[in-house]
């Protein structure tokens, strides 16, 4: 990308995806001295961080124009384009499309049309991502279903699915290139192939993926729904390409917080996911998406989560402090006190560096695989198969995957000796 322009990507790994092709339309098209934050609407907190970077990026490139898009400029442009730091405002359609890009100066402030009305996705050529060692596929766009603590449907659209043929040849080319993990990314994957004519499943995607892309080395998926996982899918935990550390949309550990925020899983079926998926692989690990201090949660109920960290093995949390989004059924909710919340996520995530901690000492004396990210001070960063961050003491080409042996823990990463 010209050096000149800028691209600061918030939120979700479809917006990293996303960013890679909105890269390309800026360096085919020799644009300039501009500045695109393709923002996230997640929480209040993500829209608070995108008023923050548009700031920023003017104080820092005050040359530059500015483009907002993503969720939060899909969700309320007008909110946007009135920042007088603004110069365009796209919608996450519109961001794609490559005529928008050839002559941004005929375009009005806002270029932003209903999300919900679409019933496909953009087609992109993509197949290098700069700065990256594993590739994004995305297999979806948007979600059918409703979470009452969720703006991102008014924001992605409802479920729309990239046809199985169309993913496929897209993976063949990226490995062509010599990427060895492929990383499958969208709104909802594990939702994949419903609106599709054959409806084919999420699980018949990946085996397919497996069979007909021999070449691909490692399969890794993005955050998962355990309501919507098959027997297929468990019978393919066996292969070994597919990457076994399955992040898990969670949320909640309560029944009832779980019906409140209109979820489609209980606890019990988390665990039974959790026991079956080791069942089939003993090395699989996993993480959440968990809320702190959703609306009308009480200690016990907090408790009751705390609990499922325990008994899932939950070795990656991301946690996040619950902010009520405008215009969401969660937000009309009797709310916790915020010093409350903010308490709820501090003991979350001290339980999470815990079992985080207690992982990587189960690890060192064991082999396992890295797949190198970067180089930096005659040291080599990548992560492993359960993505755990480890570190070789040499430069090894970015890219590589390298079997290893655990010696030793720095800095809560993993040291790796090459074998």
């Amino acid at each position: 990308m010209n050096k000149k322009n800028n691209l600061i990507n918030l939120g979700c790994r479809l917006n990293i995806y996303e960013g890679e092709i909105i890269k390309n339309h800026l360096n085919n098209n020799n644009l300039q001295n501009l500045t695109v934050i393709n923002s996230c609407a997640v929480t209040a907190e993500a829209e608070k961080k995108v008023a923050y970077e548009i700031r920023r990026a003017k104080r820092n490139n005050p040359e530059n124009k500015i483009i907002v898009t993503g969720c939060a400029a899909q969700i309320n442009p007008e909110k946007y384009s009135d920042f007088e730091e603004v110069d365009l405002v796209l919608g996450n359609k519109e961001k794609l499309l490559s005529e928008i890009w050839k002559d941004l100066n005929f375009l009005e402030t806002i270029q932003v049309n209903d999300i919900l009305a679409e019933k496909e996705t953009v087609y992109s050529t993509i197949e290098k991502f700069e700065g990256k060692s594993r590739a994004y596929i995305e297999i979806q766009q948007g979600c059918d279903h409703r979470c009452t603590f969720c703006i991102i449907p008014y924001g992605r659209g409802n479920n729309r699915s990239v046809p199985a043929g169309e993913i496929i040849n897209k993976i063949k080319k990226i490995v062509k290139r010599g990427y060895k993990e492929i990383v499958l990314t969208g709104v909802d994957i594990t939702d994949y192939g419903k609106d599709l004519p054959a409806q084919p499943t999420f699980s018949n995607l990946i085996k397919r993926i497996l069979k007909l892309v021999p070449e691909l080395e490692q399969l890794r998926l993005s955050s998962i729904d355990c309501a919507e996982i098959d027997e297929e899918f468990l019978n393919l935990l066996s292969e070994k390409k597919l990457m076994p550390h399955f992040h898990i949309s969670l949320q909640a550990g309560n029944n009832i917080i779980l019906k409140r925020m209109k979820r489609r899983h209980s606890r019990e079926m988390v665990i039974d996911f959790c026991n079956k998926v080791l069942s089939k692989r003993k090395d699989a690990t996993f993480g959440a998406d968990i809320i702190a201090g959703f609306p009308t949660e009480t200690d016990e109920m907090f408790n009751d989560t705390l609990d499922l960290v325990d008994k899932c093995h939950l070795t990656h949390l991301h946690v996040f402090p619950y902010s009520a989004r405008q215009d969401t059924p969660a937000a009309r909710m009797p709310q916790i006190d915020k010093s409350i919340i903010k308490n709820r996520a501090r003991i979350l995530r001290e339980k999470g560096l815990k079992k985080f901690k207690e992982h990587l000492l189960k690890k060192v004396g064991k082999k396992d695989s890295i797949l190198v990210e970067k180089n930096e001070n005659k040291k080599s960063i990548g992560k492993d198969k359960n993505f755990f961050k480890a570190i070789f003491n040499e430069n090894i080409k970015e890219g590589s995957i390298i079997p290893c042996v655990y010696i030793g823990i720095k800095n809560d990463m993993l040291v790796a000796k090459k074998i």
